[in-house]
């Protein structure tokens, strides 16, 4: 067996219509698909929902539940708030730009760009506290050669020493540095 594709990536809303809303106003997403259902398919446990889906482009789907019987959302507080997020691409530095301030002027609070070797990224929150990442790929084929060269040991260094390898240090040097 071999991975087509994500068929889609789940998260829990506040309020679906709300979402739906933003996510077509703010990231020009379509909205799909919904399905609303008294009862979980899968468990059979008797728990209304409102579980709808946005088109992210090139057959990604972005789904949300909204849970209106269960406690109030919250996130895990043993995690970092920037450790999980939902990046995603968009085509060029021009349109990176062009997000955040389209975000801003809707009154969005954005970080950023923030330069990662081989892309630029722009940081931010949806309605429901979920962060967001657009990213601009502008790595070239050596620097993607020259990480794929290394993971591997990188990986197994991480493995036992829990230390960050530094055979990817030049990632997040100064731009002006980077010279692969």
């Amino acid at each position: 067996m071999k991975i087509k594709q994500i068929h889609h990536v789940a998260y829990r809303c506040i309020d679906a219509k709300q979402t739906v809303d933003w996510y077509v106003k703010h990231l020009n997403m379509n909205f799909v698909l919904a399905i609303a259902e008294n009862e979980v398919p899968s468990t059979k446990a008797p728990d209304p929902y409102m579980h709808v889906f946005l088109d992210a482009g090139h057959g990604n789907v972005l789904a949300f539940f909204e849970l209106p019987t269960q406690p109030p959302m919250d996130r895990d507080h043993n995690t970092p708030a920037w450790v999980q997020h939902l990046a995603l691409e968009v085509g060029s530095m021009e349109e990176l730009l062009a997000a955040k301030e389209q975000l801003v002027a809707g009154g969005i609070e954005v970080l950023g760009p923030v330069y990662h070797g081989i892309f630029k990224s722009i940081y931010f929150f949806d309605p429901n506290g979920h962060r967001l990442e657009l990213a601009a790929n502008i790595g070239t084929p050596e620097m993607m050669q020259q990480l794929d060269s290394v993971k591997w040991e990188m990986l197994e260094e991480w493995s036992r020493t829990r230390k960050a390898p530094k055979h990817a240090a030049w990632m997040h040097a100064p731009e002006a540095e980077v010279k692969a």
